[in-house]
């Protein structure tokens, strides 16, 4: 009789022990002694067991997917660690840049920052419907954007991280955020400071996630103020390398060809490695918003600049710490939003 009276308090032990370590996923969740990378504490509510029982395979189903739709198009790497990145500073990371219009969403993809520009969407809806055969309703978009991202950047050379999970997706869109809390290509260094800070991220953050421009390509139409009126003077950017801005112009006539596409890393586009921050101190930074980290003069980003060019491990270590940092901004967790069934709509 005892044994059975004691049952029940082991149970209640057990649940009351979890419960701390979801309240607190850092205490047994964090970067192990044999981990790659450093940890941190993860926000309430996220961790990276948080599908361990309920869809084990989910990171299995999304490298297989990346795997291929990497192989086909190894600019689509790029693609989803930017739509990862767009979907965190517009209402926190919460899958609404994949909702589509309806009555009730004016969707994210028609502001300004993403209208013909961000890409990926099929990637994503492959990999739900995937999931959805094997673990229906478990595995929320925000979470597949959040992996997604990870398995891009490791599959183009670049580190990996402990990745907390749990996000939940929002029920709303916001145009109006994503026309204002995304950073512009042309921006300051004083802008990129402010809006990263308005999220909750650090110069630290700001350089190395600037350097998740390693890979990918930007259109004339983000850079072309560069290469003929920078300062409404209609003279070049002073700061672009000659030969480099020689080569920028061939690609970018004056007028028209605003589709046309540069890479952002001219060295070695496909692979993410820490030659961006090389270039940015060659004066061979493609967009205001990579030069200006480097000219721009405020805080400790020129120093990191060399830093991260002078140390490629160092670069990886940090961007895998903001990485877990940007996708801990303002995720819906517990009962808060929903497990969409179809990404682009609200159930």
């Amino acid at each position: 009789m005892a044994v059975f009276k004691l049952i029940p308090c082991l149970v209640l032990f057990a649940l009351f022990s979890f419960d701390v370590g979801v309240a607190h996923p850092g205490f047994g969740f964090g970067w192990g002694s044999n981990g790659p990378s450093i940890g941190r504490t993860f926000s309430s509510g996220l961790f990276p067991q948080f599908y361990q029982f309920s869809c084990p395979q989910a990171d299995e189903i999304v490298m297989t997917v990346l795997e291929k739709a990497i192989a086909r198009n190894p600019r689509m790497a790029a693609s989803l660690l930017r739509l990862h990145f767009h979907d965190c500073f517009v209402q926190g990371c919460d899958a609404s840049i994949l909702l589509d219009d309806s009555a009730t969403i004016r969707s994210e993809k028609n502001a300004g920052p993403n209208k013909n520009s961000i890409k990926g969407f099929e990637v994503i809806d492959e990999i739900k419907a995937k999931l959805e055969q094997v673990c229906p309703q478990i595995v929320s978009c925000a979470d597949i954007l959040a992996l997604a991202a990870r398995g891009s950047t490791i599959l183009s050379g670049g580190p990996s991280w402990e990745l907390p999970l749990g996000r939940r997706d929002s029920t709303t869109a916001s145009l109006n955020g994503a026309n204002t809390n995304i950073p512009a290509p042309n921006s300051t260094i004083q802008n990129l400071l402010t809006m990263f800070q308005r999220k909750g991220l650090n110069q630290e953050d700001l350089v190395s996630l600037s350097g998740g421009h390693t890979i990918g390509v930007a259109r004339c139409t983000t850079f072309k103020q560069r290469l003929y009126n920078q300062n409404g003077n209609n003279q070049p950017d002073e700061t672009l390398e000659r030969s480099y801005y020689y080569g920028l112009r061939s690609i970018c006539p004056p007028t028209g060809g605003d589709n046309n596409i540069s890479p952002l890393d001219l060295a070695s586009p496909a692979r993410f490695d820490n030659t961006y921050f090389k270039l940015i101190l060659w004066g061979k930074g493609l967009l205001t918003s990579d030069q200006v980290l480097l000219t721009g003069n405020v805080g400790n980003t020129v120093e990191l600049v060399k830093a991260y060019a002078e140390d490629e491990s160092l670069f990886f270590k940090q961007f895998a710490k903001s990485m877990i940092n940007m996708g801990n901004i303002q995720p819906l967790t517990g009962i808060n939003g929903e497990i969409r069934e179809n990404c682009h709509v609200i159930n």
